[in-house]
């Protein structure tokens, strides 16, 4: 149960700031700042992805459970549950909401649960209900592993990763100004596009897939196991920024030479990340339980949520397990995955979760 110790000593700090003030001008720390702001249907479990329609304010959820019993689930902006469509066995992770055709796009990871079908990114209507038919969009097929990554060590040696790969694995997603789509595979330490825009794709799954980089450091050997992760895009969409979960950073690619940089370091478990209003990135960390705003070098300058505790329902209080964000106006909405990942059945707190839950946070004037 170590994160409820983690969480009671980040509470306790947060108290001792008053709940959200900086202390002496350094970091904002609220640990109290998630709210729920939806809970899943009884039997849906493990929220992952999530998407908004910035026009209406509906929310999108994707749910990432080798249980199955995994949907797409469409909330109203005041949380109230509108639609949802089954997809069975097949894992969803990242979801993005495609201005230019009006439909949601998802990655499908069929590779990852006996090939159902295989990974491929998928996409929806909008407006969405549980009659309504999914559209193929691109398959991802035929993984090929990560370069080997050479780390250098402080007394002059070093050593060589070697990765391997043995299903795609499509994860983030995010689309520019112009509707080409960028995917991140976690597992092969990769950037993909679809371009031309993707929303010409036809209804065939054969659109092309062009690969963008590959790279070792988009690979992971750390845990949890995932390498390229969410995928966010600067107000000029000439660079990309990727979370790497397993190894705690923040990556960024210059789309117009590729080169590839680490430009944050030390979150806890990287995973979706969004730009705020304020031009801060948003990360959710998700082995921290809570989510950090880092500025334009790279630097935390707030800590929002923590974990809590569950609560009588068995949902969470504040964040747990926090995989994807997104933002809409000035509020940050965050899928508490709340998933289990050791063999060790009664050693996670995420074990005890029985209602799996939405949260939001207001964000704070962070350039006052």
């Amino acid at each position: 149960m170590k994160r409820i110790l983690a969480s009671t000593l980040v509470f306790a700090l947060g108290t001792l700031l008053a709940g959200g003030a900086r202390a002496g001008d350094g970091v904002i720390v609220k640990p109290n700042a998630a709210q729920r702001f939806a809970t899943l249907p009884d039997g849906v479990a493990f929220p992952e992805g999530i998407a908004a329609n910035p026009a209406n304010g509906d929310i999108y959820v994707s749910t990432f459970n080798f249980g199955g019993n995994n949907k797409l689930l469409r909330f109203s902006k005041t949380g109230r549950l509108l639609a949802q469509k089954d997809f069975g066995a097949t894992p969803l992770l990242g979801l993005a909401f495609n201005g230019i055709d009006g439909k949601v796009y998802i990655a499908n990871n069929g590779a990852l649960a006996s090939d159902m079908g295989g990974s491929r990114i998928e996409r929806i209507d909008a407006d969405f209900n549980a009659g309504t038919p999914i559209e193929h969009v691109a398959a991802f097929q035929n993984p090929v592993p990560p370069p080997d990554r050479t780390v250098i060590n402080p007394d002059g040696s070093q050593d060589t990763i070697q990765f391997g790969d043995n299903a795609p694995a499509p994860n983030g997603l995010v689309f520019d100004d112009f509707g080409d789509l960028f995917v991140s595979d976690s597992f092969q330490g990769a950037i993909f596009s679809i371009a031309n825009p993707a929303a010409n794709c036809p209804n065939t799954a054969a659109c092309t897939v062009t690969k963008v980089i590959q790279d070792g450091l988009l690979a992971t050997a750390g845990f949890p196991p995932f390498g390229a992760n969410g995928l966010t895009l600067s107000r000029d969409d000439m660079t990309l920024y990727i979370a790497n979960t397993g190894d705690d950073r923040i990556l960024k690619l210059d789309l117009g030479s590729n080169a590839l940089s680490v430009f944050a370091e030390s979150i806890n478990g990287a995973d979706g990340i969004a730009f705020g209003p304020s031009g801060h990135l948003w990360v959710a960390a998700n082995q921290g339980d809570h989510v950090v705003a880092l500025d334009a070098d790279g630097l935390v300058v707030a800590q929002l949520g923590a974990f809590l505790g569950i609560r009588n329902d068995g949902a969470v209080r504040g964040l747990l397990f926090p995989a994807s964000v997104v933002v809409v106006g000035h509020k940050l909405f965050v899928t508490n995955l709340a998933l289990p990942l050791n063999n060790d059945p009664g050693d996670e707190v995420e074990e005890m979760v029985t209602q799996y839950t939405i949260s939001w946070i207001n964000l704070p004037p962070l350039d006052d």
